[in-house]
């Protein structure tokens, strides 16, 4: 009981030494990291050759797009440490919180493979001329992109016993929930009945929202209080779904 009131009265502890272990670790995967932009390099010169007049909407969506994709990262490294290392219940069994080992991997991948995410948000801010409001909103939108995936990333991980099904299911889940909807092209696009349906999936809200303050997309005053609250209620949402599940996860061992 005394260890349970300990762990609600400091329910981060230990976050800063693990996220510098992980950092190290993730730092370490020199092929990983050289190829994490490679989807979006890709869809970026479709876009350049079939529309070249949409290479901004596709460079600001390539930023949320990379900030989403971070949460296949955190799936991935929270199996590999859990199934293929075991060594998850070694770092829950120190005075590691659940709810900093789960945040530490979060942000640890976010840290190393932030670099090319801010040159294509440079690149973005000068093509399409970014005020510094549109580059604060971009960011904050990324934030929330990145806090919804992460989450949704740890708590699937935990759902997995074999390696061997992870990297399917991962790659599917965070490529077809980033790609075909639009985040890479004009949110006017999209046929008007599924509009709700895409305003409720975290990348595409966010592009959407953000299309709309740059005149790219018209949202209704509906759209974009469904795009905004959506994006805040499940960022919010999930990171404490996320916190709780890594509590309930290691008191279930």
């Amino acid at each position: 009981m005394r260890t349970d009131a300990r762990a609600r009265a400091r329910p981060f502890r230990g976050l800063a030494a693990f996220l510098g272990t992980e950092v190290l670790v993730q730092a370490h995967e020199e092929l990983a990291m050289a190829t994490s932009m490679v989807v979006q390099v890709v869809l970026l010169v479709f876009v350049w050759v079939l529309n070249p007049g949409l290479i901004g909407v596709a460079l600001v969506g390539a930023v949320l797009f990379s900030m989403f994709a971070m949460g296949q990262r955190v799936l991935n490294e929270a199996a590999y440490i859990r199934i293929d290392h075991k060594v998850s219940d070694l770092y829950l069994a120190s005075p590691l919180s659940a709810e900093a080992y789960f945040l530490g991997i979060s942000a640890g991948v976010l840290l190393v493979y932030l670099a090319p995410v801010v040159v294509v948000a440079v690149l973005a801010t000068v093509v399409v001329h970014l005020t510094v409001a549109d580059v604060g909103l971009l960011a904050l939108l990324a934030a929330a992109v990145w806090l919804t995936s992460a989450s949704i990333g740890y708590v699937f991980s935990t759902a997995f016993r074999d390696n061997r099904a992870i990297w399917a299911y991962s790659s599917l889940f965070f490529n077809v929930f980033g790609v075909l909807p639009p985040v890479f092209y004009p949110f006017g696009l999209f046929p008007v009945a599924l509009r709700p349906v895409v305003l409720l999936m975290p990348p595409s809200a966010a592009a959407a929202i953000l299309q709309g303050v740059l005149g790219a997309a018209t949202l209704t005053h509906a759209e974009l209080l469904l795009a905004a609250g959506g994006l805040a209620g499940e960022s919010a949402g999930l990171f404490a779904f996320a916190s709780y599940w890594a509590r309930r996860t290691v008191r279930g061992r």
